[in-house]
């Protein structure tokens, strides 16, 4: 449980002196991403960006694992 918070941490710490630079990433407006405006509803589905957020979680943990 120790190991799992401190990693938690450094990456906490790595994303947020790498915000400037993430914020560019267009993560959130791919392809697949649907916004659906009616009015004053407005309802944003990131299904592609979360697609690609759980393969690339899921590759770090599988290569963490071994």
């Amino acid at each position: 449980m120790n190991k799992a918070l401190i990693a938690i941490g450094i990456g906490c710490l790595v994303v947020g002196l790498l915000w400037p630079w993430l914020r560019n990433v267009p993560l959130g407006r791919l392809p697949g991403d649907f916004l659906i405006v009616r009015g004053d509803f407005r309802c944003y589905v990131p299904l592609s960006s979360s697609i690609l957020i759980s393969l690339a979680v899921t590759l770090l943990f599988w290569l963490f694992r071994k």
